[in-house]
């Protein structure tokens, strides 16, 4: 337990520099899928406001026993922070005590959520991509196309080629030469969401969450066998091209009906499984490699907390960060 009456807070450095690789974060948020579906976490839908236009600030709570994490993320997305050179994703996360109920950590959530995303991607993916996957489209080449990249290299190891698109031809750009450098894969760049599409085995969709969007990705873009992982809801898909998926899969039903009532998803096709019943084998994941399959992950404080634990213990062994009176 940490000194009575202090928290530990970890900036966004601090969480970033013990350097965790994305394999670990795959195990971990794999596992917590797995609790989940044993009914052994607790995690609400997470409630949010919206001060301005597809913005949003949402609260995650959630309590996984098993791995003695429990806490909060309270993180927002601003669209309109790119053009003030801020991060569209910002927020922090407090982990609790489960005996007295104290904060024990308070941390930067930046990294966590980008890593924690790109690991339930690639959990989906080893389930529900093909095998010998070597195409993959990133549609948005922020945080999520570089950290989806991250995990999905890690699970598909057939990877030859990525297919890249971004609104922003310098951002676009600057993706292709960072991305060919780190990982030695040929990265190319696309001028339509459509041509980013062609023969591909998996797509990311990675743009800003909009309540209200205007969708570009038609049916017949999509090739039998893909899969599809859309991290920005159903704002790129039209309602033809979800429709069309012979599997449609979501992280939590629960949480993807509380959208529906919220406006979101008013036309999405009926959900055949949620992840948690795939890894758990109670439901079944790709049976042909022709399957059309999408999974639409939402984000669970469950990944967050898995994640999240993990740093703190070992941000406590390296001795990282800065302890605060309460």
């Amino acid at each position: 337990m940490n000194p009575l009456g202090e928290v530990l807070y970890l900036s966004r450095s601090d969480v970033e520099n013990l350097d965790i690789p994305m394999d670990e974060i795959i195990t971990i948020v794999e596992k917590a899928f797995l609790e989940k579906a044993q009914g052994k976490t607790e995690a609400p839908p997470k409630p949010g406001i919206h001060p301005r236009k597809d913005s949003f600030i949402h609260a995650m709570p959630a309590y996984i026993p098993r791995m003695k994490s429990a806490g909060l993320k309270w993180v927002s997305g601003f669209p309109d922070n790119r053009k003030r050179n801020l991060p569209y994703i910002t927020g922090l996360l407090i982990l609790n005590d489960l005996e007295t109920g104290l904060p024990i950590c308070i941390m930067d959530c930046s990294w966590i959520t980008a890593k924690r995303t790109g690991a339930a991607t690639a959990v989906a993916a080893k389930r529900l991509a093909r095998e010998n996957s070597r195409v993959l489209s990133i549609l948005g080449c922020g945080v999520q196309g570089r950290s989806n990249l991250e995990a999905l290299i890690v699970v598909c190891q057939n990877l030859e080629r990525v297919r890249a698109y971004d609104i922003d031809r310098k951002n676009l750009n600057k993706y292709v030469n960072e991305m060919t450098a780190k990982y030695g894969l040929e990265v190319v760049a696309t001028d339509s969401p459509r041509k980013a599409l062609e023969g591909c085995d998996i797509v990311v969709t990675a743009g800003p969450i909009l309540k209200h969007p205007k969708q570009t990705i038609e049916a017949s873009w999509f090739p039998n066998g893909g899969f599809a992982c859309p991290l920005d809801f159903d704002s790129f898909w039209k309602p033809n091209a979800m429709q069309s998926m012979d599997k449609f899969y979501t992280d939590d039903k629960e949480q993807l009906n509380y959208y529906k009532k919220q406006g979101y998803f008013l036309d999405v096709p009926e959900v055949y499984a949620d992840l948690g019943e795939v890894i758990s084998g109670e439901k079944l994941g790709r049976e042909d490699s022709n399957e059309r399959i999408m999974s639409m992950n939402l984000g669970l404080a469950i990944e967050d907390m898995a994640t999240a634990i993990y740093v703190y213990k070992h941000a406590k062994k390296k001795k990282v960060g800065m302890w605060l009176p309460l």
